[in-house]
């Protein structure tokens, strides 16, 4: 156990604001952003209380349960796990969508597309490329109550996420979820699409080692990168997604920091109309909006 902790013996003495201390502590330690606020949410977790409990009952007991699991947790947090794989959930639009190793986490930058998509496209039958979580086919669901979706994704351990997520916001009737690289497991015939949307594995192989250690070494690989320099999937979505768009249908996907020109010069003029590519909060190119010509 980390040398920071104090022996379980005395856990029965310690108070709300004295186990934060402690986790806050130990996560400065180990290197962790932010520590008091993480240490916060864990205890949260922990406890089954929102920050406002812990600050109004800061000198509540905590009992040896909970600290002995706050303990663990605060360890795996230390030494590099996200807090979202160890709680097991993350906020998205709005709600709560289950993570596991098995998916990336969501992050505002996929809300931003999300919202693109609301805004340019008003078509009913969606499909999502690469859906991990879940969290982008499922919004749209849910922020569409007349909307179907087909979720493609290449990991069968993430597809079972991405229905967990469909069922717990209750539009897993609307949707079908397929093991799939890209499109390959998809009929054309069957499948005509007024909008598809992709986060796709868009991380250059050459800067994988100076990633975050919380993403490079917990996240899966398979959803960062596609190897070389992170173009593959986007230049398959451009190529083959047009045979299975509506006419005037649309294409969404979710670009790296510096891939926006990249990416301008791999679009066909004749194929694509390119609407727009929407900077993120940090004013990077990072959403690109593509109707079908």
């Amino acid at each position: 156990m980390n040398q920071d902790l104090i022996p379980i013996s005395v856990a029965n003495n310690y108070s709300i604001s004295e186990a934060l201390r402690e986790a806050s502590r130990t996560l400065e330690n180990g290197g962790v952003p932010e520590a008091r606020r993480e240490a916060g949410s864990l205890l949260s977790f922990v406890l089954g209380k929102d920050r406002t409990f812990l600050i109004s009952h800061a000198e509540d007991p905590v009992d040896d349960d909970s600290l002995d699991q706050l303990r663990e947790f605060v360890e795996r947090r230390a030494a590099g796990e996200p807090l979202q794989y160890i709680t097991g959930v993350q906020d998205f639009y709005g709600r709560e969508f289950r993570v596991t190793p098995d998916v990336l986490i969501p992050r505002p930058e996929t809300e931003l597309l999300v919202e693109a998509a609301l805004e340019v496209s008003d078509g009913e039958f969606i499909c999502d490329v690469g859906t991990g979580s879940g969290c982008i086919a499922v919004t749209l669901l849910c922020e569409r109550a007349g909307a179907r979706a087909v979720a493609v994704d290449k990991s069968a351990a993430a597809l079972e996420i991405a229905k967990f997520n469909a069922a717990k916001q209750s539009v897993a009737d609307r949707a079908v979820f397929v093991v799939s690289n890209c499109f390959d497991a998809l009929d054309r015939s069957e499948h005509q699409f007024d909008l598809i949307v992709s986060n796709p594995p868009y991380v250059s192989e050459s800067v994988l080692a100076g990633l975050q250690r919380e993403v490079r070494d917990h996240e899966p690989l398979v959803a960062l990168s596609p190897g070389a320099d992170g173009l593959s999937v986007i230049r398959r979505l451009l190529t083959d997604a047009p045979a299975f768009l509506k006419p005037n249908g649309h294409l969404l996907m979710e670009i790296g920091f510096d891939q926006g020109e990249k990416v301008r010069n791999l679009i066909d003029e004749s194929v694509w109309s390119l609407l727009e590519v929407r900077p993120d909060l940090q004013c990077i190119p990072r959403i690109v909006v593509l109707r079908k010509r």
